[in-house]
């Protein structure tokens, strides 16, 4: 087979909630920076930036410059990272609305995700939730046509703490898992007829 895509050199983030640098934001960070260390050019959408965002409207096809930017960055990309804290058992709205209007991509020759990598990230208050929103990302991104990373990063707020007070990863198991998601967002190869 032949090989149709090279190592991602462009990964985009987005996710977080309304509050600068949540925990969610944070981990997406991480996975972008792991990216960035081995050459990729990374660029972040965080909870406040969604928050920027109009509410998705099909049916009205004029865009703000950020919705415009979002999409143009996504378009874009080699390889994304998503990441949602989880609200009763599925991802945020925010986050729902910016994939929403990803929408925005169906006429595209390279249609929503196709052939690219999606690294997932969740953070939630009990396991069950991590699971399910887990869950609910994934299907979201093979309806988008992309490919989940094998590695989905989830983070029980209650159980774990993630970060060391100068910001960093504190866990060595979040630690590993963000590196590995990273690995295989710029290891992804996609081959002719697979």
């Amino acid at each position: 087979m032949t090989e149709i895509s090279s190592t991602p050199r462009r990964v985009v983030g987005l996710g977080g909630t309304f509050r600068q640098a949540s925990s969610s934001e944070r981990i997406v960070r991480a996975v972008l920076a792991e990216c960035a260390a081995v050459g990729a050019e990374t660029v972040m959408f965080d909870g406040p930036a969604l928050a920027g965002l109009p509410h998705f409207n099909p049916e009205k096809p004029d865009r703000t410059p950020e919705e415009q930017a979002l999409v143009e960055a996504v378009r874009g990309a080699d390889g994304i990272v998503i990441g949602s804290p989880g609200y009763h058992g599925g991802y945020s709205g925010l986050v729902k609305n910016a994939i929403d209007l990803l929408e925005d991509l169906r006429g595209d020759p390279r249609v929503y995700f196709e052939g690219r990598p999606v690294g997932l990230v969740v953070t939630a208050a009990g396991w069950q939730a991590c699971g399910t929103t887990l869950s609910a990302l994934r299907d979201v991104v093979h309806a988008m046509r992309g490919w989940p990373t094998p590695v989905g990063v989830a983070v029980n707020s209650v159980e774990q703490k993630p970060f060391a007070p100068d910001g960093s990863l504190a866990d060595d198991g979040i630690a590993a898992a963000v590196r590995a998601q990273a690995r295989q967002i710029m290891g992804f190869r996609m081959e002719a007829g697979a």
